[in-house]
């Protein structure tokens, strides 16, 4: 074991469930630990609808990505909270339709540091993409980061996919959103999507995470999360169920997590 591999081993407590291990248990994935499965299988016993959220949290990404690509010409994404690597991450969808796409992934899981090197690697042939370790409660520290490599005199996409519910002011919350958002320029984007209490349901999944000994996740209203996207122009069809945001499926149906993208005047 490297210096480098002992110091992130000795941070890694597997005896404690994590958020991102948690999402990648729910999704499928192989990269997490008995305590993550654990608590996971505490919320699904009251909310089996989880897995289909954890799924369909990657389609909406997926999809909102190909937009700000596609239609909205941005070519430089931070991705806050990005988590463990699943099927099509946030910069080979991008590259996929701009291969000089640049790409600042930012997270705080000692594994998700592991994987983001693998993904570092194997990218050099596109635009740049990088990893900071960083908690979104640094924004300062975040933006330092993406000053190397973005350039904050052109568009660029500050995404925060289901990590905001952990934060339980929704004052900081805003603030932190602020914060990121304050030195972009004009025609960036906002995606901010978060469980919310709109059933009882998830409230009793959200309960069952914080008895099982995960970090407590605040669900909110839709009317609270569209508060983060005050002074922002919100793209069609505004704050929305992530399945029906610009659905590839027209039978989707509606679930328990909303989400929004909106541009910078």
């Amino acid at each position: 074991m490297t210096e480098i591999d002992a110091e992130l081993a000795s941070k890694l407590q597997i005896d404690v469930p994590h958020a991102a291990r948690m999402w990648n248990y729910w999704m499928g994935g192989k990269d997490n630990f008995q305590a993550d499965r654990a608590a996971g299988d505490a919320v699904a016993g009251v909310y089996p609808e989880i897995a289909v959220m954890a799924r369909q949290s990657r389609r909406f990404l997926i999809r909102v990505v190909r937009f700000l690509a596609a239609e909205a010409g941005i070519r430089q994404f931070i991705d806050v909270g990005t988590g463990l690597p699943t099927m099509q991450n946030t910069h080979e969808v991008a590259q996929g339709v701009a291969p000089e796409t640049r790409v600042l992934y930012v997270d705080n899981d000692p594994m998700v540091l592991v994987h983001a090197r693998a993904l570092l690697v194997s990218s050099a042939s596109n635009g740049p993409i990088s990893y900071v370790e960083a908690d979104y409660h640094d924004p300062d520290k975040i933006l330092a980061a993406a000053a190397q490599t973005l350039d904050f005199q052109k568009p660029i996409a500050v995404m925060f996919m289901g990590v905001m519910g952990y934060e339980p002011d929704l004052d900081v919350v805003r603030s932190i959103v602020d914060r990121m958002m304050s030195p972009a320029a004009s025609g960036s984007h906002l995606v901010l999507w978060d469980g919310t209490d709109t059933s009882t349901a998830v409230v009793e999944g959200a309960d069952k995470l914080a008895d099982s000994g995960g970090v407590p996740y605040i669900l909110r209203s839709p009317e609270q999360l569209a508060a983060c996207f005050e002074g922002l122009a919100m793209v069609e069809p505004g704050m929305a169920p992530i399945t029906l945001w610009r659905p590839d499926d027209p039978q989707a149906e509606r679930i328990d997590a909303y989400g929004a993208v909106a541009r910078k005047p």
